[in-house]
Parts: structure tokens; sequence; C-alpha cells
């Protein structure tokens, strides 16, 4: 019995993430995994059931998978993080790419709080970076405010950015990320980075900004 509820749900995810949520119904499905469509709905009574069970699982994943790392609020647990995250996000794309499926009542208040802690896991690392002296202190208000903001976005829309420039995931987001931290590094913290991720890893992050001058009016 598990086997087959196990069945589906894998099945039905490959699906919504190839053809997406609204355009797969369930009288395909069963077609597609070889059961009847009472055998089908004896399992799941509608689609809305079947993405619920789809979410439980991805949330329970993200939650195993993210209790076995740091429960710091380090760089170090903060890069693990986000590649877990960005892993998750194509695992079930179909869910982090269609805004109708993020705002649906069986997902829309746990994305809520998905947000919401992964914003605060970045306000806590940058916090502790600049107590610990790792991160510059904040030179204008509302600079940090804005970097973690931005670090969000970053991670979060990642998959989808790639899809809407119809561009290859080349970096991934933790790589992306890590492209708005280090500016604001110390020495301290960029010590700390190369002696951990090594001289490979920092040159392999992004290329020089190159852009002629006299592209730009002066102000």
């Amino acid at each position: 019995m598990k086997k087959t509820r196990d069945k589906i749900i894998s099945i039905a995810t490959e699906e919504f993430n190839a053809r997406g949520y609204a355009s797969v119904n369930l009288r395909e499905l069963s077609e597609i995994i070889g059961l009847s469509r009472g055998n089908l709905t004896y399992h799941f009574k509608d689609k809305e059931a079947l993405l619920e069970a789809i979410v439980n699982e991805m949330w329970d994943n993200i939650a195993t998978n993210m209790s076995k790392t740091l429960q710091i609020p380090s760089f170090e647990n903060m890069h693990i993080r986000t590649k877990l995250y960005y892993e998750f996000q194509k695992k079930y794309s179909f869910i982090f790419l269609d805004i109708h499926v993020q705002t649906h009542p069986v997902v829309r208040d746990r994305f809520k709080s998905m947000i919401k802690q992964t914003i605060d896991n970045y306000t806590q690392m940058i916090g502790l970076g600049i107590q610990i002296g790792t991160v510059k202190k904040e030179k204008v208000p509302g600079t940090y405010k804005s970097l973690v903001h931005a670090l969000w976005m970053t991670s979060f829309y990642r998959l989808s950015q790639c899809q809407t420039r119809d561009i290859s995931n080349k970096k991934d987001s933790e790589i992306l990320v890590w492209g708005l931290i280090l500016p604001h590094l110390t020495e301290k913290g960029l010590k700390g980075f190369t002696d951990y991720f090594g001289e490979n890893y920092y040159d392999q992050l992004g290329e020089s900004f190159d852009v002629k001058e006299h592209a730009f009016v002066t102000f």
C-alpha cells in the first residue's frame, strides 16, 4: 500500500515538474502510473490531496537534511544549507516555479514560514559575523537588511531566473550568494573564507566587472 502511494507521489512530482501542476490531471496520471482512476483516488481523493502529500514529503526531506547541518548561524552552515535548498528547488521545481502553487492554501503558510526562517538565518549570520570580526560594521543604515533580503531572493528565485532568462544553471545559488557577501567581509573574514574553501573556489566565484567608462553619463 505504501509502495503504491510513494510511487504515485514520485511519478506525479516528475510529471508536474515536466509539464506544470495545472497541466496534469488525475486521469492522465493514472494512465502514466498504470493504475485505474479509482485506485489512484483511493490514495488521493483529488489533486489537492496529492499536492499536499508532495509538499509534506518535501518539507519532511528538507527538515531531515537541514537537521544534519551545524545548528549555528555560521557562513559554513549558510553554504551547506543554501546548496541543500537549491537541490530541493530542482527536485520539486514545479512548486518553486509556479506562483499559483506557491500561493495555494496547502503551500502558502509553509512557504511563508520557510521564507521567514531563511531571512532570520541570514540576519543571525551577518550579526554573528559582525560580533566576531569577520563582517564589516554597517556604515550606511539599512545596508545589511537590504543584503539579507537580496541573499534570500537570490537563493529563492535562482531556479525561476534561469528559466525566465533561458540560461543554464552554470552557477549554483551558493556561489551567487557568496558574491553578495564577500565585499562585506573583513580581512579576517576573507582569510577564513579562503582557508576553508581554498583559493580555487574563490577564483571561480565570478568574472571581473568590465565595462567601458565612456558608455555612461557622469553626474
